[in-house]
């Protein structure tokens, strides 16, 4: 146990190291969603008079939407470093040593985890700066922590299948936009309930990222529900559990053809 948890100490240091090396991967998933923010509180403002919105707040309703789209980005940089370390043959000088696979993934994600510490902190501090008042308070905001980290870990896992089913880099950034699309056909934008389209209220349902979301905003705009956090507790784990047993077998497969 001892070799093991110093194994993927080493492997996550790596990870956060090559991770602050590259202030690309660092300012995108940062500004961007904030951008979207700003872009969306303005233009979306009228939404607040419709009635039975939740809130009289457009940016508190909004400021859930940079968490998930800030998370996505944890597909995109944790897949494409991976798939440079397969690239270059760390992968498979790895596989000569005796470290557990579950342990490489395990370490590949904490750079991800890292990033997405500083992500939700700044996200947090420019609501509060701009006057958002979590309603949950401030137990609300260390839940609202978690449960980022989580989806930060669901969505950095994907990207590892990613990364371990292509094996490469310009593959696993193709594969952004269309995870992307989730963002959008979801409910970041409207409640479900006062959808007007039948077809996109269904498709937003069925959606697990208007869940994602749904589970933030509850905590920064009703205070405690326990069903959306549930539903966005158990989507990210089961999002999370599936994406690295899927990694797993993926590595497997990867490395018997080394």
């Amino acid at each position: 146990m001892p070799v093991t948890a110093d194994q993927a100490y080493l492997l996550a240091r790596r990870s956060v190291v090559r991770t602050v090396r590259q202030p690309a991967n660092i300012i995108a998933p940062v500004v961007f969603p904030l951008m979207l923010l700003a872009v969306n509180s303005a233009g979306l403002r009228a939404e607040t008079h419709i009635p039975g919105f939740p809130t009289g707040s457009i940016v508190a309703f909004i400021l859930a939407v940079p968490f998930i789209q800030g998370a996505l980005f944890a597909t995109m940089n944790t897949g494409t470093d991976f798939a440079r370390d397969i690239q270059t043959g760390f992968l498979s000088r790895l596989s000569l040593t005796p470290m557990r696979g579950v342990v490489l993934l395990v370490g590949q994600l904490g750079g991800t985890i890292t990033l997405g510490l500083f992500q939700a902190v700044v996200y947090v501090a420019v609501g509060l700066v701009i006057g958002v008042r979590f309603a949950s308070g401030p137990l609300g905001v260390l839940v609202l922590l978690a449960l980022f980290i989580l989806v930060v870990l669901a969505f950095g896992a994907l990207g590892l299948v990613a990364a371990l089913r292509t094996g490469s880099g310009e593959a696993v950034q193709g594969l952004f936009p269309a995870f992307f699309v989730f963002l959008f056909i979801s409910s970041m934008a409207i409640p479900r309930n006062l959808m007007t389209h039948g077809w996109f209220r269904d498709v937003a349902t069925a959606n697990p990222v208007s869940y994602l979301i749904e589970g933030v905003r509850s905590l920064i705009i009703t205070g405690w529900d326990g069903k959306a956090l549930a539903l966005g507790f158990g989507i990210a784990g089961t999002i999370a559990v599936v994406a690295i047993a899927l990694a797993a077998t993926s590595l497997s497969g990867r490395l018997a053809r080394s």
